[in-house]
């Protein structure tokens, strides 16, 4: 790990978190949880395996990150964050804030993932009829996506379960889901764009901005 040598807070959490792909990994295992090494490498495409591990490693040393040998029938090493990597969704949340207005449109050679909506989410979905019964929105598929579970006023977002039965299933090009849940187009506008909605419409109409 490099360091700034600095005697400064930033630079000392920079020395920490600055390297290339550290932050891209907070960020999926704030959206994915404790996971596989094969889960993580596929939520972040163009990184190497060995470059993966090596970041791993030093993460685990700074006390990032935990590996969890789990029994059958799982019979897998789960790599999740520590309460101190825990800590770093507010730094992960002013970053998906700021870089927002920087999502007008994917260039041709981008990757996406699904998933990766599922943090901005949390902060831009409401509860647009807290009274009513509570409705499951998910967006993706259980691969690659995420359900948004809204009662009572409440939105929490989840990986999507087989547990749950989603009111609403939405598929959009990853620009409409932007615009969609920042409020630049309405669900008319989206669909015109192309989302797919399979489903109730009123579900997801609940919770947009």
């Amino acid at each position: 790990m490099r360091s700034y040598n600095q005697f400064c807070s930033m630079a000392r959490a920079l020395d920490l978190v600055g390297d290339r792909w550290t932050l891209l990994i907070v960020r999926e295992l704030l959206t994915q949880g404790a996971c596989r090494f094969s889960d993580l490498r596929r939520g972040l495409p163009g990184i190497a395996s060995n470059l993966l591990a090596d970041r791993l490693r030093e993460m685990e040393a700074a006390g990032l990150i935990t590996r969890d040998e789990q029994p059958p029938p799982i019979a897998a090493t789960l790599i999740g964050l520590t309460e101190r990597g825990q800590s770093l969704i507010g730094v992960v949340r002013e970053l998906t804030a700021w870089g927002a207005p920087l999502m007008v449109e994917p260039p041709d050679d981008d990757e996406f993932r699904v998933h990766w909506f599922s943090l901005p989410l949390r902060y831009l979905c409401s509860d647009g009829a807290p009274g009513e019964a509570g409705v499951v929105v998910r967006l993706g598929d259980p691969r690659d996506g995420f359900d948004v579970v809204v009662a009572d006023g409440r939105v929490d977002v989840h990986p999507c379960s087989p547990d749950r039965r989603p009111d609403a299933s939405v598929t959009a090009p990853p620009e409409v889901f932007v615009q969609l849940f920042t409020g630049q187009v309405g669900l008319r506008g989206a669909r015109d764009l192309g989302l797919v909605v399979e489903g109730s419409s009123a579900a997801l109409e609940r919770i947009l901005p």
